[in-house]
């Protein structure tokens, strides 16, 4: 299962970094961001067989199963110190944010906001941040995400930027299955013209006539 889940990541990766449309980057990241945690959760399974840690919602929550609208649309800004990421969202409750900042990551969950629940994650930043000293500000039409840089320096951009990545060898694993589900979800969530593009680029997947799904999307 582990050997599954970093071969899934790695094809993951590969086309986070080909992709250019910043929905499918929000996505893909969110999709890699998911895949860790269960890696991680599998692992602590097998070797301490202890039941799968469960996040705890904001006070007043209590779904195990919410449904999330990606926030793939920001802008951002930095000085010597800080990086402050700019949302557009009306309707947010500071009481109903559910933030989680890591030393290299961040995911943070608005609930609730006229009728929905959105999602804003980046799952590897470019450098270290300071989580204790991070924090999300919330204004009339947008919210704040300031992230404290560990070191001080400029970042190129807010991703990390991969390595090249190696060829996976496993000829059992089949490793479009991971990317079939991400493009179902996409297809789900997307517009007309969005569905046509997914159903022709998954149509040329399984028919062998694309070697790379998200080829349509450039």
């Amino acid at each position: 299962m582990a050997d599954e889940f970093a071969l899934d990541l790695e094809e993951l990766r590969h086309l986070q970094s080909i992709a250019k449309r910043t929905r499918v980057v929000s996505l893909i990241s969110a999709e890699i961001n998911n895949l860790e945690k269960l890696s991680k959760n599998a692992a602590l399974t097998k070797s301490l067989q202890v039941p799968t840690p469960i996040c705890t919602a904001p006070k007043g929550l209590s779904s195990p199963a919410l449904l999330y609208v990606t926030l793939g649309s920001f802008s951002w800004d930095q000085d010597n110190e800080k990086v402050k990421i700019y949302a557009s969202l009306e309707g947010v409750d500071q009481e109903k944010i559910e933030a989680d900042f890591k030393p290299m990551s961040f995911d943070l969950k608005f609930h609730d906001v006229q009728g929905k629940n959105y999602r804003c994650a980046i799952p590897k930043l470019n450098k270290e941040i300071v989580p204790e000293k991070c924090k999300v500000v919330v204004r009339p039409t947008k919210v704040i995400i300031t992230l404290v840089k560990a070191s001080k320096g400029n970042w190129s951009d807010l991703h990390f930027k991969e390595d090249k990545l190696k060829p996976n060898l496993d000829k059992d694993h089949d490793p479009m299955a991971g990317i079939m589900d991400l493009m179902k979800n996409m297809y789900e969530e997307g517009d007309e013209e969005m569905k046509r593009t997914i159903a022709k680029a998954w149509t040329d997947a399984r028919s062998g006539k694309a070697a790379d799904p998200l080829k349509s999307f450039q």
